[in-house]
């Protein structure tokens, strides 16, 4: 359906593309990966047209529709949640758009006199709407919608009132909707929780195009993909399987160029001894000379390039006493909805929660709670002795001084510390050269996230609550964080959407219900076995 042949792309300086070549074949679940920079969003835009290859081309088979998901939605306003993801679908949203018009000319007294007129287009636009599938459409949309975590209630409201995250979902689901034959997806699951996460997994497994995705969450890759193309220094190379398949290939892949670099390094060197060795002597100066022409005409092999594992050796937390957090007989509601009621917990050194329940069930007000960001209506929360607690939550990213730099942001708050590890932290936590000189203001989400993850974990509290903390890390951030958080010797309670996050780190889980918050003994993985389900409310 789509092949890239000798493609060449360049970017200022940058070389993206040297002679790549691909293809993507129909009803593939493809996953795009590659370091940060390396030309993935490039690849979606070359395929849609909205760039051109330096050289070689990018063809795709006529007739083939495209539906491209990506991270700016632009511009939402003066229409319904589910009008707008209804604006995805092609023709029949323009009949639905036009239909909507006239609904409102009919109800107008002031146009009274056209009504014949209105009536007769109504009929004639409705019967088209009918034909092209528009009220099936919009049962559709709302399913999607409901999927991607939208209550009822929500989609017959104006999307302007939404936040970026939730027009996000919007935008997500006008793609969807579309059915196109190929859909490119940028990072789908940012701004998803789980429940939602694991709906689009099963709607992705069963549809019936093709996908090509760039995707941060190695679990849900691992179960969407069938083949992975690598973006590696310039190429595009082809691994057939998922995200775990891929990463053992490479490193076999890596281990023998490697291998091989060496073998011709040490035969060189072996060649080049007897040269040196023997270029003075007469005797000896036809071999030598056939060595040299030999060593001339040899190939050489290109030294491998090794992608850098990003490592981060954190400070030891100080001890803590036992009893790390007690919640005794807490209430907390918001108006009429109750959230706990008679709640008791206790935390203890070195467990690591993770919080589960759907959205609302209440698991970011526990982490509220147990900080002192919001207090309990009754009941109390007491946090322990030689306590010393770290809070990440969104609102940290808000905080930041957004006339300082990164480097200004990391030297205030560690003066004493060398430049040398400051430039460490800096490098593992993705802002390496002059990136430790970008202004705060112009900080993503996902570098405002990282900036204050390395400003928590320079200096580690012993006791850490972490509030979605992987989202918009990469895929490499992520995998360092959770290596350095496994060393981590202190106490964790936290709330993530990343299922390798929560099976990796987890030992006691807390799950929200209707029915009042249940505590399980094991980790996240003894929680899906014990359950039968990977989170409240969706059944595996």
């Amino acid at each position: 359906m789509i092949r890239l042949d000798s493609v060449s792309k360049q970017h200022g300086k940058q070389i993206l593309f040297l002679e790549a070549s691909c293809a993507i074949n129909r009803g593939e679940k493809v996953g795009l990966v590659g370091p940060n920079g390396a030309g993935k969003s490039t690849i979606f835009r070359l395929i849609t047209r909205e760039e051109e290859p330096d050289g070689g081309q990018v063809a795709v088979d006529r007739g083939t529709s495209i539906g491209h998901f990506r991270q700016d939605v632009g511009e939402m306003k003066g229409q319904s949640v589910v009008a707008a993801a209804m604006d995805g679908a092609g023709p029949v949203s323009e009949v639905a758009a036009r239909l909507r018009d006239l609904e409102a000319a009919l109800a107008d007294p002031d146009r009274m006199e056209e009504m014949d007129q209105l009536v007769e287009e109504f009929g004639a636009v409705q019967a088209r709407f009918e034909e092209l599938g528009g009220y099936a459409l919009d049962a559709r949309s709302r399913e999607i919608l409901a999927g991607l975590g939208f209550p009822q209630e929500v989609m017959d409201r104006d999307v302007a009132e939404l936040s970026g995250g939730w027009k996000m979902r919007v935008a997500l689901a006008r793609i969807l909707l579309m059915r196109p034959d190929v859909l490119l997806l940028d990072e789908p699951t940012n701004h998803l929780d789980l429940e939602s996460i694991l709906w689009l997994e099963g709607f992705l497994k069963g549809y019936e195009g093709a996908v090509v995705m760039t995707c941060h969450d190695r679990e849900f890759m691992n179960r969407i993909v069938d083949k992975i193309l690598d973006i590696d220094g310039g190429d595009l190379i082809t691994y057939s399987g998922n995200y775990d398949f891929y990463e053992k290939q490479r490193a076999q892949r890596e281990a023998q160029a490697e291998a091989q670099f060496e073998r011709q390094q040490a035969m060189l060197a072996k060649e080049q001894a007897f040269i040196d060795r023997f270029k003075a002597r007469a005797s000896h100066a036809a071999q030598v000379q056939s060595r040299v022409k030999k060593l001339e005409k040899i190939e050489r092999v290109e030294p491998p390039r090794r992608r850098k594992a990003l490592r981060f050796d954190f400070p030891e937390a100080p001890r803590s006493g036992d009893d790390v957090a007690k919640i005794e007989a807490v209430r907390k509601a918001y108006g009429s909805r109750v959230i706990f009621d008679g709640f008791d917990l206790l935390i203890r050194r070195r467990e690591r929660w993770c919080v589960m329940g759907v959205n609302g069930a209440g698991k970011s007000t526990l982490l509220k709670l147990i900080t002192g960001f919001t207090e309990a209506d009754a009941g109390r929360v007491t946090v322990g002795a030689s306590v010393k607690l770290g809070y990440f939550a969104q609102h940290a990213m808000d905080l930041l001084d957004p006339g300082g730099t990164v480097w200004s942001v990391l030297v205030g708050a560690f003066p004493k510390a060398s430049i040398g590890s400051l430039r460490t932290l800096a490098g593992v936590f993705g802002f390496s050269g002059d990136d430790v000189e970008k202004p705060c203001r112009v900080l993503s989400g996902g570098e405002k996230a990282r900036l204050v993850l390395a400003k928590m974990l320079y200096d580690p509290p012993n006791f850490l609550v972490l509030d979605e903390p992987t989202n918009h890390l990469d895929m490499d951030t992520k995998i360092m964080l959770i290596e350095a958080l496994r060393g981590y010797e202190g106490t964790m309670i936290f709330v993530s959407h990343d299922r390798y996050f929560l099976r990796e780190l987890s030992n006691r889980v807390l799950e929200m219900l209707p029915e009042g918050p249940r505590v399980y003994g094991g980790g996240y993985v003894e929680y899906v076995q014990q359950v039968g389900y990977e989170a409240p409310g969706v059944h595996t």
